[in-house]
């Protein structure tokens, strides 16, 4: 039998997530250096990019405020003992506040009150991003669209503002490499629709949204059905040749639109015809339907679902809809009480099940995809292991949970002794840090995070 390299080991190994990889620090020197050699960083987060397919989802409340007090993360199904981040990292970011606008490739971008951030949760690194300044003495960031998108060795965040409550937007890219925003010369278009800029789909080189449903417009007015606006943005535009397209919806889609209880999105789908393409999914009166875009010069979609929510399977009477996504060719939704996948492709096509129950008590349930890798947040990026110790209480609840499991079995001579333990660990257990995020001591701190420094992160895994 053949011996395996340790080239040959590694290439296997960057194809892992970023939680599997930490998980074999213990086996072996060769596998405890790995997430700290820049090589292999760089591969793993490389070979997440190609797959592009999340293993895990964030779900956060989707309402206008910029900070957020509940964040739970879930893995899809067969990805849970593979993927995830630290628990003590869930727990900062819920009890900081922060509220996730986009992720990809690893990298969330976060914004806390007027502060922008780039965050690696896998690796507990952070980034404070400026602002552009003439953005700086905003107070709040309420109005801006803000998206992030990673490449092989960059990425970008391209934000989107119109301070004069006009149809034409400035587009402004931030490039990490660069570490400085420009502003594109050509305006983006978004017609005379609301468009849900909180929801972006990078496809093919442009960003995409759809607009609204609503019927505030006149019947003769040019957009007086929904539309989707699409706008270039991995070239430059020195040429002037960057405009905004605009994508018809399906003849089906746009009828009964203006319901109240109308409701699309469209998300990335994956490739059709040697091409990436995007879905668009609509929700009314309890009917989920589901078409692929076929052809983007000609707005040509083919449809591929069409059911009842009462026709899925589900176990709940009259299940409410509080918001839904598409995950590697699942159509992903959330009900007042749990999470299901229901199959868009062949292999599984029209299967109900259930992911988790998520605890949200919200009206509207906001979805972000996310694939934990080890790649980092860029230069000058600061670690937050010494934010993320145990808070007093969290230990406590952790030994009288321990307790509870173990007191039921222990003779009955040793069970007062044990109350009495758990007593003077409450008074007496060194408390650490009960933090409440201020974003300006990170950024004042010292040091840099490259090289990453990850010795310790395999502790904060389940």
């Amino acid at each position: 039998m053949a011996t395996m390299s340790n080239d040959e080991l590694i290439e296997i190994l960057s194809w892992l997530p970023a939680k599997a990889i930490h998980k074999l620090k213990s086996f072996s020197k060769l596998f405890s250096e790995l997430p700290k050699t820049p090589y292999f960083v760089a591969k793993q987060a490389e070979n997440s990019l190609k797959k592009d397919r999340p293993s895990c989802f964030f779900i956060q409340r989707e309402d206008i405020l910029t900070h957020n007090d509940y964040l739970k993360l879930h893995p899809l199904p067969g990805q849970e003992l593979s993927s995830g981040v630290p628990e003590n990292m869930l727990r900062f970011m819920a009890s900081s506040r922060l509220k996730i606008l986009s992720s990809s490739n690893g990298l969330l971008l976060c914004v806390h009150r007027s502060e922008l951030f780039i965050i690696n949760p896998a690796t507990c690194y952070l980034l404070y991003i400026p602002l552009p300044n003439h953005l700086q003495q905003r107070g709040n960031l309420h109005s801006l669209s803000m998206t992030l998108e990673c490449d092989s060795d960059d990425y970008r965040l391209i934000l989107f503002d119109n301070e004069e409550w006009s149809s034409h937007f400035d587009c402004h890219v931030y490039s990490h490499k660069q570490g400085a925003w420009s502003l594109r010369k050509n305006r983006f278009f978004a017609g005379s629709r609301d468009l849900k800029f909180d929801m972006p789909v990078i496809c093919n080189g442009a960003i995409h949204f759809i607009s609204d449903c609503y019927s505030y417009l006149a019947k003769d007015s040019t957009h007086f059905r929904p539309y989707i606006m699409s706008y270039e943005i991995i070239n430059g535009d020195e040429d002037g040749s960057v405009e905004t397209k605009l994508l018809r919806l399906p003849k089906e889609a746009r009828r009964g639109s203006h319901d109240d209880s109308c409701h699309m999105n469209i998300f990335k789908w994956g490739e059709v015809a040697g091409h990436q393409t995007i879905c668009l999914v609509r929700l009314r009166k309890r009917v989920f339907t589901v078409w692929i875009l076929t052809n983007y010069e000609s707005s040509s979609w083919r449809r591929i679902l069409k059911v009842r929510v009462k026709g899925m399977g589900l176990m709940e009477q009259n299940p409410e809809i509080r918001g839904f996504t598409v995950l590697n060719g699942d159509l992903v939704f959330a009900t007042e009480k749990n999470v299901y996948a229901y199959g868009l492709t062949s292999d599984k096509y029209m299967v109900l099940s259930e992911i988790c129950d998520h605890g949200c008590d919200s009206t509207f349930v906001r979805f972000v995809p996310y694939s934990d890798t080890l790649r980092p947040c860029g230069i000058g990026a600061k670690s937050l292991h010494p934010y993320l110790q145990l808070r007093k209480f969290d230990q406590v609840e952790k030994i009288l949970n321990f307790l509870l499991a173990v007191i039921p079995y222990a003779p009955n001579s040793y069970r007062k002794s044990t109350f009495l333990l758990f007593f003077l660990s409450f008074f007496f257990f060194p408390a650490s840090l009960d933090f409440q995020f201020d974003p300006r001591k990170v950024k004042e701190a010292k040091g840099f995070g490259i090289p990453m420094d990850l010795s310790t992160t395999t502790d904060y895994f389940n």
